[in-house]
């Protein structure tokens, strides 16, 4: 195992949207190409796909979905940002989605300071993320928070210090996280290179084996069962 994920794997306790609801109230979610009953859902009309989400959550008894973590996935390929002539099509998605209601509370994973924070407009895009920059056992990483409300970056700054488990943000609607039905896209990071308040949370086939190993599995950090 790597020094980070090792690091992970001797944490507890960690969440990053309402802590209120308990891991028994999550059920997995298939966005891959594999699944037969996507096909049958109008991927490009974010109500349409809110209902998806709503329906699987109520034949679960559940309250969030997530997953995501190395899904190869067809949600991309209506959008521009995913499908750059130059490159190869980036349709594999390296981080966790969390799957609930707008304006659900977004914690902070661990004790953190915000390194980047930005409107990421456009189709497809995260809209309003966060990201925050943290040092645990002479390891620095970190963590993004995508998709969120538009009040979540006007009143912070970089160096703002939040702790572990402390509300960072809230979730934004289709109307401001780049037209998805309403989620948090979770990603760790350990080289962020020239990157500030953005970082790809899909890639292409020929990238893969970079971004895995850049971009640890998010359940390594959550433990979600």
């Amino acid at each position: 195992m790597l020094v980070l994920e090792t690091v992970f794997f001797k944490l507890q306790n960690i969440k990053v949207i309402e802590d209120s609801i308990p891991y028994s109230q999550y059920i997995t979610l298939d966005l891959s190409v594999s699944n037969s009953e996507l096909s049958e859902v109008d991927l490009k009309n974010p109500i349409a796909f809110e209902t998806f989400i709503e329906n699987h959550l109520h034949k679960n008894q559940a309250k969030v979905a997530y997953g995501g973590y190395n899904e190869l996935r067809n949600l991309y390929s209506n959008k521009s940002l995913f499908n750059n002539e130059q490159d190869d099509e980036r349709n594999i998605h390296i981080g966790m989605d969390l799957w609930i209601k707008a304006g659900t509370a977004v914690l902070a994973a661990l004790d953190g300071t915000v390194y980047g924070f930005e409107n990421n407009i456009g189709k497809g895009n995260y809209g309003p993320t966060i990201i925050l920059k943290h040092s645990l056992e002479n390891q620095t990483f970190y963590t993004l928070y995508g998709h969120l409300s538009l009040d979540s970056i006007q009143n912070i700054e970089i160096g703002t210090v939040f702790y572990k488990g402390e509300k960072i943000a809230s979730l934004g609607d289709s109307t401001v996280n780049g037209g998805y039905s309403p989620h948090l896209h979770f990603q760790i990071i350990k080289n962020i290179g020239e990157n500030f308040s953005d970082y790809p949370g899909v890639c292409s086939k020929k990238d893969l084996d970079y971004y895995l190993e850049n971009c640890p599995n998010p359940n390594l950090l959550l433990k979600i069962q």
